[in-house]
């Protein structure tokens, strides 16, 4: 069995009611404290973007040290990051290795499960698209090394509307040709993303599409007088069991 924690959204810079961004660092220092706390085995924390809210230097900073945890910590950038920054401070990537502003895509394999996170992300917009590089590099990696195993693909957009006209204008776009690569690969379990900011599950391409909600603040659905950010709600997080036939349960935990 394979434990996965997966935040998302965390925004460190994110000034709230001219707090400097205080609250921003407190709700993550909050998830990742009881994460490090967890009594049981925990196989990795997933950060699916919006690691920063402006991109900044400084705010990479300050993600270094919010981020820095007894867990292997995975990540992907989201539309509020840059990833010329992100490469340099939180992967350690400087200009000399030629990696330049092309989308961030790492493979992790893990005990039981390899893990994709890929750039959705596509600079000064903040839909998603998922470039043909990004898609053709999945391609290769699904069909490369331990295909026996179930894998779990995370990035930043939802590929598929979520009932939240101002989330569903950003998602990600040209779907299609994600869905035609997963056809091609039943093993992939999960898709993991965030940008929504709020806990929800759907299907993509037959494969679960699993939200994770936001750390920084919760968005509303219609129904509850949204869409709208809302501060009320405490931090959340999603915690996925992965058992012995590739088959992820998903629970939704709030950090109070």
């Amino acid at each position: 069995m394979v434990t996965i924690a997966q935040l998302s959204d965390i925004h460190l810079g994110q000034v709230h009611r001219g707090d400097g961004g205080r609250r921003a660092r407190k709700r993550a220092e909050q998830v990742m404290a009881y994460l490090d706390a967890l009594p049981g085995p925990l196989d990795a924390v997933l950060v699916t973007g919006d690691l920063a809210d402006h991109g900044l230097p400084e705010e990479y900073r300050q993600v270094a040290e919010v981020l820095d945890s007894r867990h292997p910590v995975l990540i992907c950038p989201g539309n509020h990051d840059r990833r010329e920054p992100f490469r340099e401070l939180l992967l350690g990537e400087g200009a000399e290795l030629g990696s330049g502003e092309g989308p961030i895509n790492r493979l992790h394999r893990l005990p039981g499960v390899d893990v994709l996170m890929l750039d959705s992300t596509t600079p000064g917009r903040n839909d998603g698209l998922l470039s043909d590089a990004t898609l053709q590099w999945l391609d290769e990696q699904l069909s490369a090394g331990r295909s026996e195993l179930p894998a779990l693909v995370a990035f930043h957009h939802p590929p598929a509307d979520l009932g939240i006209p101002t989330v569903d204008r950003i998602r990600q776009f040209q779907e299609a040709r994600l869905a035609d690569v997963l056809r091609r690969h039943p093993r992939v379990a999960a898709l993991l993303c965030g940008h929504a900011h709020t806990p929800a599950a759907t299907v993509f391409a037959g494969v679960p599409l699993l939200v994770a909600p936001s750390v920084v603040y919760t968005v509303t659905l219609p129904c509850e007088g949204g869409p709208g950010a809302s501060s009320d709600h405490p931090p959340m997080l999603a915690l996925h069991v992965l058992d012995g036939d590739g088959r992820v349960t998903t629970h939704y935990r709030a950090v109070c």
